[in-house]
């Protein structure tokens, strides 16, 4: 598999696991290996509620808080399916979401260096 049809796969996979837990997907979602990390970026992650409660310091941080104990309950999932793609495992993995721009980043870290695996091949 290349690395821009590995990337398109996350890519899917990910906005479609989104879909089936919050509802919605983003608006924009990108994928990039780099070396041993998969980076997943995305805009336009939040609903129509989080928009209306961020209006507000407090809602904000509410949001925010809301967002990472999500993560916290599938980031195992969503390991998984990344390892299921890429046959290698993820040793860690890293996301943060800002509430004021409405944009998610997530990071893979790997066992190997994806990037030069995929181009030896």
């Amino acid at each position: 598999m290349s690395q821009s049809v590995m990337e398109k796969r996350i890519c899917d996979e990910f906005i479609k696991f989104q879909r089936n837990l919050v509802g919605r997907g983003p608006e924009c979602t990108k994928v990039m290996i780099c070396r041993d990390m998969i980076i997943v970026r995305s805009t336009g992650v939040l609903t129509k509620e989080e928009k209306h409660v961020s209006g507000t310091r407090k809602g904000r941080a509410l949001v925010k808080q809301l967002r990472m104990e999500l993560r916290d309950t599938y980031v195992e999932q969503i390991e998984r399916i990344i390892c299921n793609i890429i046959q290698c495992r993820v040793k860690s993995s890293h996301g943060d979401i800002s509430i004021r721009t409405g944009e998610q980043i997530e990071v893979f870290i790997l066992e190997i260096d994806l990037e030069k695996k995929l181009k030896a091949n």
